[in-house]
């Protein structure tokens, strides 16, 4: 289970290649464990808490584009108050912004996005 929401992000990308609209879909490395050094040095280079995982930018309808925060499918899924104030924020700029609990509510959260 302590890879789950990397696989079942995995997934989601090798299903959006086979997706012409999602071809600038894309993922924000946020996440993950890093030592001090590798934290700062990604710190200093504009890695923020709290981003969502994945962005498709391109707007669709009354959105400016779409932000997914991946969790695991099973077992408990935790979102941090940084996440929350992301998503928050987002939805005031106008983006469509989610928490998606595995691949197939993500992959659903997309087709409804895009109208597919």
């Amino acid at each position: 289970m302590k890879h789950q929401e990397d696989d079942e992000q995995q997934a989601l990308f090798e299903w959006a290649g086979y997706v012409p609209e999602l071809r600038w879909m894309f993922a924000i490395p946020n996440g993950g464990k890093r030592n001090i050094r590798e934290a700062a040095r990604f710190k200093k280079q504009g890695v923020k808490a709290g981003v969502s995982d994945v962005v498709q930018p391109l707007p669709r309808g009354k959105y400016c584009g779409l932000y997914i925060e991946m969790k695991r499918s099973t077992g408990q899924t935790h979102v941090t108050a940084a996440q929350n104030d992301f998503i928050t924020a987002m939805r005031e700029a106008g983006y469509k912004a989610v928490i998606c609990h595995g691949f197939e509510e993500a992959k659903s959260t997309i087709e409804d996005y895009l109208k597919l």
